[in-house]
């Protein structure tokens, strides 16, 4: 388990799946993510985060004093291969308040101090524009654009730098 702030990141269980379906059949999480998933596609995703490996990683979000699930959030490696991404979906009841930032940077911070990566990327739809805010918000910066999934993706960095 790992704490934020305001956030309790746990690994995922058997008994959270529930939790998932929701998180991926909301049409608003889901809405630059390739649209919600199907019970069968939720289910093979699900059974492949109960035994994902370094260097994937995944974690589910609950409010530390509602004790409410709020969404999730990953590294895997990213479709080059060469860096680990950064990756995450909240419920809408939780946007807007921080949360996302916090966890994101948490993770990006986990990730290099922890996991001793040098640079993690996300990669977000551009017509995301509250995910850029987010993504720029917390350090990241654009590193190039591509075609992907359909659609215009920004792939953002985060390096270390040399006084870290």
């Amino acid at each position: 388990m790992l704490l934020t702030e305001r956030c309790r990141l746990c690994k995922p269980r058997l008994a959270d799946y529930e939790q998932i379906r929701l998180l991926f059949q909301d049409e608003m999480v889901r809405a630059y993510l390739g649209g919600p998933r199907h019970d069968q596609t939720i289910q093979a995703i699900f059974s492949d985060m109960l035994v994902a490996k370094p260097p994937t990683h995944h974690w589910l979000i609950f409010h530390v004093e509602q004790d409410q699930f709020m969404g999730l959030v990953s590294l895997n490696p990213h479709h080059d291969g060469a860096q680990i991404e950064v990756s995450y979906q909240f419920l809408p009841h939780w946007w807007g308040a921080g949360y996302a930032s916090e966890v994101v940077a948490f993770i990006c911070a986990y990730a290099r101090t922890i996991l001793g990566e040098s640079k993690i990327l996300a990669e977000t739809q551009i017509a995301n524009t509250r995910s850029c805010q987010l993504l720029e918000r917390i350090g990241m910066r654009p590193e190039y654009q591509v075609e992907r999934f359909g659609a215009k993706q920004i792939v953002y960095a985060l390096e270390a730098t040399c006084d870290e």
